[in-house]
């Protein structure tokens, strides 16, 4: 059986692979809401450190591909708030709907978490997480 988590704090190191044109794409999330860390300009669209399909970055703070990027994301009911490499982007933005790369549409339950890999890879590590009192 999956474990399932409401409110939570999930703390990993990523690092996408040196590429001249960028193309990978990674994330974390639960409960239908993902907090994209976006590691490269795909199409045209730079959206490092979004949720995806909701709200765009409030600062630009990722670092070259092929570094280490350090990732804090927390979800607390509807809240979300993401730090990349120690910078708060976003900040405690409520977010009610599912955002485009959920594993279902149950906004209002708990949820597995999951790390995502895509458009080419990614690798992690130091992957931590901590369960928050409902």
């Amino acid at each position: 059986m999956t474990k399932k988590f409401w409110n939570f704090t999930v703390r990993y190191e990523y690092m996408p692979p040196r590429t001249p044109t960028g193309g990978s794409i990674c994330g974390a999330g639960t409960r239908s809401k993902s907090w994209a860390t976006m590691t490269a300009t795909i199409r045209g669209v730079t959206s490092i450190g979004s949720i995806y399909g909701f709200k765009g970055p409030d600062k630009f703070a990722t670092k070259p591909s092929g570094e280490w990027q350090t990732v804090e994301a927390t979800i607390i009911g509807n809240r979300i708030t993401g730090i990349l490499n120690g910078v708060k982007i976003p900040d405690n933005v409520e977010c009610d709907k599912a955002t485009g790369s959920e594993i279902d549409g149950n906004v209002k339950e708990p949820g597995p978490i999951f790390l995502q890999g895509d458009h080419g890879t990614v690798s992690f590590r130091n992957i931590r997480l901590k369960e928050l009192p409902n």
